[in-house]
């Protein structure tokens, strides 16, 4: 049996945004239909740091692939020894044997696939006529972000804030050049919320940012930094009377905004008006009407990465790109 190796580079060269988006909603509504097995994914931290491993697991009967994530971050002085603060590698196995398919390396797994479940939202739920986009955070998914979210919505101008200045300078540069969009660095993140008609939170997640009287009537707001217990992004109140979207209910009450919110009273875990498969699927509407608030919600999914590793599977198969490795080279 041969399992398939891909590295980085390799699955760079087989990223496709239109595809990635497709195999996310296809995902998404797997999930939504009862087609999915999805466990609650385990973290593992070094005592006293922020330095560890969560291990996100999961299988798609519609597809037929199982697989496990193990994404590492925080480790600050890995690049004194050439190695990045953080790493993510993708086992891929076939639901009905066990089998191995492939290992790959999960990094463009796993900004990809948060930067389709961000632009997704935007698709379902907010305004159709947004032209201001605000972005919060100026980090690689915040590329990410903006490069997916573009694509659904026609945006005259975005609005970055950023806690570190240089970030902020670079991130406006590089995205003005790459995407020729009207990009603005904002001073204050009250600078960049106000007026927004969409605004997606990608930071750390160690403060909050996003205030509630800077919102106005007919907002969607995406949040995509909080997705641990302790991290949080706006201020529960927030949630206060908005239609409220998970990726998955369950996750998001133990994580992230929605867990704040509940936590704080501010909602009740019924308060949660759906998860985004329902509304992809045509179960629930999403965006009833232009004043209503939206916020969607997401901690990352396993469903997430099995489709598009499966997908990125099928299309290194067909193009030939890639290693093999025999892990059992006798038949058994």
């Amino acid at each position: 049996m041969k399992t398939l190796l891909l590295n980085k580079d390799e699955v760079g060269e087989l990223i496709d945004l239109d595809k990635i988006q497709e195999a996310v909603e296809d995902g998404y509504r797997a999930f939504n239909s009862g087609q999915t097995v999805i466990p609650d994914f385990m973290s593992v931290v070094k005592p006293g740091t922020h330095e560890g491993v969560d291990f996100k697991s999961g299988m798609d009967l519609q597809s037929g692939y199982m697989l496990i994530k193990a994404s590492s971050g925080g480790y600050d002085k890995n690049p004194e020894i050439g190695l990045p603060t953080g790493m993510n590698t993708v086992m891929l196995f076939d639901a009905n044997t066990s089998a191995l398919l492939a290992v790959m390396d999960g990094t463009w797994i796993t900004g990809c696939r948060t930067g389709a479940a961000g632009a997704i939202s935007v698709k379902y739920l907010s305004r159709k006529d947004s032209s201001v986009l605000c972005v919060i955070g100026a980090g690689n998914q915040a590329r990410r972000q903006l490069r997916a979210i573009s694509r659904v919505r026609d945006f005259k101008e975005v609005r970055v804030w950023n806690i570190f200045p240089e970030e902020l300078e670079t991130y406006v540069k590089e995205m003005k050049e790459e995407l020729g969009l009207n990009i603005i660095a904002c001073e204050t993140p009250e600078e960049a919320v106000k007026g927004a008609d969409v605004i997606v939170t990608v930071t750390r997640g160690l403060e909050k940012v996003i205030q509630r009287d800077w919102i106005r009537p007919g907002t969607h707001i995406t949040c995509i930094g909080a997705d641990m217990p302790y991290k949080q992004e706006m201020f529960a109140d927030v949630f206060k009377g908005a239609k409220i979207v998970n990726d998955n209910r369950l996750l998001c009450a133990k994580n992230g905004e929605t867990h704040h919110a509940i936590e704080e009273g501010v909602i009740k875990a019924e308060d949660v008006y759906g998860e985004i498969g329902e509304i992809i699927l045509g179960n629930k509407p999403g965006r009833e009407n232009d004043e209503e608030i939206t916020i969607f919600d997401t901690v990352g999914m396993a469903i997430q990465d099995i489709a598009m590793s499966g997908m990125l599977y099928k299309a290194a198969m067909a193009k030939g790109t890639g290693t093999f490795y025999e892990f059992f080279p006798d038949n058994i």
